[in-house]
């Protein structure tokens, strides 16, 4: 047996009916599509969210807010958690260290915030800090890098 002579087994394909063959195929005629209506012509395609011409629900539902497409989401780090984490010695905080941390996936943005206190000086990179926390980390003696 090789890949040229692999067949389907018995009785589990059928022919397709073909539909638009003339009369005596039995879907002649009107093509099992009916008669008139848009349905019926070529080219007819029905728009997604159409309701036969009643209002459809995407525009019967209020609408409200505004959506920022320009808005920059943060993943938020505390000082607390950052202590809580370089209780081991470790003294240089980048992206990589928040990942492996499980902080933040690989492509967020990392915002630092002022919640909590740190003893040790720290060199911490990431995208934004609160001004809290750039005081709080300077004051332990560290420094807050912007990448």
């Amino acid at each position: 047996m090789n890949l040229s002579n692999l067949q389907p087994a018995a009785g589990s394909t059928r022919n397709v009916k073909r539909i638009g063959r003339g009369t005596g195929s039995g879907r002649g005629g009107t093509s099992t599509r009916g008669h008139k209506g848009a349905k019926s012509r070529s080219g007819y395609s029905k728009k997604s969210g159409f309701e036969g011409g009643q209002m459809p629900l995407q525009r019967r539902v209020p609408k409200f807010g505004f959506k920022n497409i320009n808005r920059v989401e943060y993943k938020a780090v505390n000082l607390d958690v950052l202590a809580a984490l370089t209780e081991n010695g470790i003294t240089t905080l980048d992206a990589a260290f928040f990942v492996n941390a499980g902080l933040a996936s690989k492509n967020a943005k990392i915002k630092v915030l002022g919640r909590g206190e740190i003893t040790q000086a720290l060199e911490v990179h990431a995208h934004a800090f609160s001004k809290s926390a750039v005081e709080a980390i300077e004051k332990a003696g560290g420094k807050a890098v912007t990448l």
